[in-house]
């Protein structure tokens, strides 16, 4: 976790929540002492969870209509993302 001085949190914030966005911790900290933490919240991991789940649900029934093809198929679909 990147320690950063609350001035530089004050005067940086956009960028440190974009950071935090993609995953990024950081703590605050006034004259040397821990103050705060920024973190990723919590319900966008899970949201992303929630999305890699369905795309499996979804293969499984790709598996289960069209075999091996359609999961080479299935696979390379998702490589365009």
């Amino acid at each position: 976790m990147e320690e950063i001085g609350a001035f530089e949190a004050k005067t940086h914030l956009s960028q440190l929540l974009a950071r935090g966005a993609e995953g990024e911790s950081f703590l605050i900290t006034k004259h040397g002492k821990p103050m705060a933490r920024l973190v990723p919240d919590d319900r966008r991991s899970r949201e992303k969870i929630e999305s890699a789940a369905e795309r499996l649900r979804g293969l499984r029934g790709v598996m289960k209509s069209g075999g091996l093809e359609a999961l080479l198929e299935a696979r390379h679909e998702g490589h365009r993302y």
